[in-house]
């Protein structure tokens, strides 16, 4: 049995599918990025005229990112300190990879900190689904307490 979980804390998803369902003790949260709820824009890109992306805040992504997993996360009764196993997707591994293991260590290291596992991975291209490419997505699963 499992119950699905949607939340309008977090953008929505960008596909017919709801941001995590919960199965036994576990959440198993979708794909989220860093789009603002309610707004389907993308933090800290940088547009030209022909609204081509040029450049992008990636510490701004990634906030973005984790404060929409904090919020997922929680719609499904789970703590953010719950998660135990994140994937991560990264569009540029080369440009961002030191600078999203600095957040990583504010955020998920340490103590009264998540403290999960964690893959991470690159890849061409991340979904969208608002203004701009998105250059991080993290896929997370989360404990239950009972």
């Amino acid at each position: 049995m499992s119950d699905q979980i949607s939340t309008d804390a977090a953008p929505k998803p960008v596909g017919a599918y709801p941001h995590a369902r919960r199965v036994g003790d576990l959440l198993f949260c979708s794909g989220v990025g860093p789009r603002a709820p309610g707004e389907n824009t993308v933090p800290g890109v940088t547009l030209n005229d022909a609204g081509e992306m040029v450049d992008y805040d990636f510490e701004a992504q990634c906030r973005a990112c984790f404060a929409n997993i904090r919020a997922v996360v929680e719609a499904g009764g789970a703590r953010f300190e719950d998660i135990v196993d994140v994937q991560v997707y990264l569009t540029d591994i080369r440009r961002d990879f030191a600078d999203f293991n600095r957040l990583w260590k504010e955020t998920f290291a340490g103590e009264g900190k998540p403290n999960p596992c964690r893959t991470t991975i690159e890849v061409s291209r991340l979904p969208q689904g608002g203004n701009a490419p998105i250059a991080v997505e993290l896929k997370v699963v989360a404990a239950l307490r009972r």
